[in-house]
């Protein structure tokens, strides 16, 4: 890498094209890419090196984040599902279906494909706009809940779910340090990545800003924190993804060779990061330059 932009070295390629604003992924065991849909309201397994695409589970509404729990089920955060427009070819959520968000979280049987509604409140509230979630070592998972300014903590296997942290501005990614000490969540609307100390199972410190989008806009989308402790950042000012050290730094970016206002997330394979551009349906592979992060009960 040389530089502060990298992966314009032709070893970015397209691994999946046609996709319904694809977002937050997880690997599976083989390898492959589960994808949220969150305009096709399924979930889609993507097969880096076949290029092949089959159908998971569907999901309705709008399936934004994804990840592997501790019994092995994927579990979804559902933004309730938006309508879209489309503009330059690129596609765009512009409001919720029927004008009023109304956010779940699902249970998938990655065996069957079978769905299941484990929440839909939270200490009594109802649930908006669900984004990213993110399982801590014990079990419990951080959902960031966009359009309520929320971080909710949800224990899939007790049952309960509460709310973490409120009074945010568009939170969107939510990403835990290798060593679990830190939660970052980056905020669109505010263009600040936020910093918490982790204290406990859902017990947060919040610290300053770990940093601040230097543009004016919807800046941020989802984040995922690799293996050197870099928070990730897919950055929708910019087309691409911002890397920025533990401490703070901006060291790098990654721009998509096709210009899109949506690239809306990534998440680590073996050693390739997958980034979704999600106004043009397609899924990036390209080589990581850095360790990649193994996430907590990733098969």
């Amino acid at each position: 890498m040389s530089g502060l932009e990298f992966g314009a070295d032709g070893k970015t390629r397209v691994v999946a094209g046609g996709l319904r604003f694809p977002e937050g992924g997880a690997i599976d065991a083989d390898g492959s890419v589960i994808v949220p849909e969150v305009e096709g309201g399924s979930l889609r397994r993507v097969t880096p090196h076949r290029g092949v695409v089959e159908t998971v589970a569907e999901a309705g509404g709008g399936a934004n984040g994804c990840a592997f729990g501790p019994d092995g089920a994927i579990y979804v955060s559902n933004n309730g599902g938006y309508l879209f427009s489309e503009q330059d070819g690129q596609r765009f959520p512009c409001g919720a279906v029927d004008g009023k968000v109304r956010g779940r979280i699902q249970r998938v049987d990655p065996g069957d494909g079978s769905v299941r509604t484990l929440f839909t409140e939270s200490e009594g509230e109802e649930l908006g706009g669900l984004n990213e979630l993110v399982f801590d070592a014990s079990g419990a998972a951080y959902v960031a809940d966009t359009t309520a300014g929320r971080i909710h903590y949800m224990d899939p296997i007790a049952g309960v779910i509460r709310i973490a942290v409120d009074g945010m501005y568009g939170p969107n990614g939510v990403g835990l340090s290798p060593d679990g000490a830190r939660l970052y969540v980056s905020e669109t609307h505010s263009g600040r990545v936020r910093s918490y100390v982790v204290n406990g199972p859902g017990e947060l410190t919040e610290l300053p800003d770990l940093y601040r989008h230097p543009m004016e806009g919807y800046a941020w989308d989802g984040l995922a924190v690799d293996g050197e402790g870099h928070v990730c950042v897919a950055d929708l000012l910019r087309s691409g993804v911002t890397v920025l050290s533990p401490a703070g730094e901006e060291i790098a970016r990654f721009r998509t060779p096709e210009p899109d206002r949506s690239v809306t997330n990534l998440c680590f394979g073996t050693s390739s990061a997958y980034v979704s551009s999600a106004g043009r349906g397609l899924l990036y592979e390209l080589p990581w330059p850095w360790r990649v992060l193994r996430l907590n009960f990733q098969p």
